[in-house]
């Protein structure tokens, strides 16, 4: 995850807000770099240095992470129910207690954009007071295609079929907080759509229920290009690349502690606490109001063709997945599998099940991470 040794890096990699250093190993004040502000963390481990001309060699000796100056600009293009309003929830609590400026968007359903609402867009964020994080539901922007600076990218996903039928319960019946406020999601729908049934859905091969629709994750970072709303190989092979390229980190909501651990630890301006601030009492009753209501499990008929409609969308997800467990062992977490627990054994076909164990422990836990996979 982050850039790929050898890959173009963009502006934020460039080193030029400030001195380079390793994790573990001593900043030029003297001091260790957990108290030197001007440092951040990204996912290259020095065993991958092969150039004794880039920065970076200077980690050699260090025998750990390396890395650069505090990013001023981050952009978090959250997907669409995968846990992104818990995370504003944090974030808004972070920007308050860091000083940082969290740019947000009223804008929810535009994630398409033509080149001058692209040009529009990156001149907005551009110009926000830095340290900025902006987060809005769009499709990766390319900053430097239009002059500007690219920034630190991230964003977290999960496995396609729940994000689908979060999705899908949420437009018609919204969350516990529409709930007790008797609100009514989607006022526009007709009685007919509301009630639909999603087994109907999937095997009438409604609109909703199949392709392009289905075809929704990959371009969140494949990009504004026409052809990364197609599905097929293409956009999904652009998309690892904007990953491998442009993203610090991509985490998945089924193992959201981790992402928030290691966001935590790769950009503490923006995130130090975070993970206290989530598992704190008064903020659990706040992620609660954001669970979907009245979610039904769809037959495992259904599920089996909804998973070969969504197939690209499950190479995505199992190479995001991949990438992520690899950079939680370059930094010793242990990798644990958790199943959102609406979903029975079937939900998900057999070659799709992970081989990792969960402990009985980490799923007592993990209670609360079960709610917000609700969502």
């Amino acid at each position: 995850m982050g850039p790929l040794w050898g890959a173009p890096r963009p502006a934020w990699a460039a080193g030029s807000a400030g001195s380079p250093c390793c994790l573990s190993c001593a900043s030029p004040s003297g001091t260790t770099v957990s108290a030197w502000p001007p440092c951040w963390s990204s996912a290259w481990a020095p065993s991958s240095i092969s150039s004794a001309g880039d920065p970076r060699a200077s980690c050699s000796t260090c025998g750990s992470i390396w890395v650069l100056p505090f990013p001023s600009q981050v952009v978090y293009n959250r997907v669409g129910k995968c846990g992104s309003r818990t995370v504003v929830l944090l974030l808004r609590i972070l920007s308050e207690k860091h000083g940082f400026n969290l740019v947000t968007s009223d804008i929810h359903n535009k994630t398409r954009l033509t080149k001058n609402e692209q040009m529009e867009l990156i001149k907005n964020i551009s110009t926000a007071e830095q340290p900025y994080l902006f987060t809005r539901h769009v499709h990766f922007l390319n900053f430097s295609r239009f002059g500007g600076d690219q920034p630190v990218y991230i964003n977290i996903i999960r496995d396609p079929v729940n994000r689908f039928l979060s999705n899908y319960f949420f437009r018609r019946f919204g969350d516990w907080r529409g709930e007790q406020n008797h609100m009514i999601r989607t006022p526009s729908m007709r009685q007919e759509e509301r009630y639909l049934d999603i087994n109907e859905c999937i095997l009438e091969n409604y609109p909703e229920c199949s392709n392009p629709r289905l075809f929704y994750i990959i371009p969140y970072f494949c990009g504004q290009h026409p052809r990364c709303r197609e599905p097929g190989e293409w956009a999904l092979e652009r998309a690892k690349l904007n990953v491998n390229e442009n993203f610090l980190l991509v985490g998945i909501l089924e193992e959201l502690e981790d992402v928030l651990l290691l966001l935590e630890r790769f950009l503490p301006h923006y995130f130090k606490g975070v993970l206290s601030i989530y598992k704190d009492p008064e903020h659990r009753k706040l992620g609660n109001m954001t669970v979907t209501v009245k979610k039904t499990v769809p037959s495992p008929e259904a599920v089996q063709i909804l998973y070969q409609r969504m197939r690209y969308e499950y190479e995505f997800y199992h190479y995001v997945k991949e990438q992520f467990h690899l950079l939680k062992r370059k930094f010793g977490l242990k990798s644990r599998a958790s199943h959102p627990p609406l979903r029975p054994q079937f939900f998900i076909p057999s070659p799709l099940e992970t081989e990792e164990p969960i402990d009985d422990e980490e799923q007592d836990d993990e209670k609360w991470l079960e709610d917000i996979y609700k969502r």
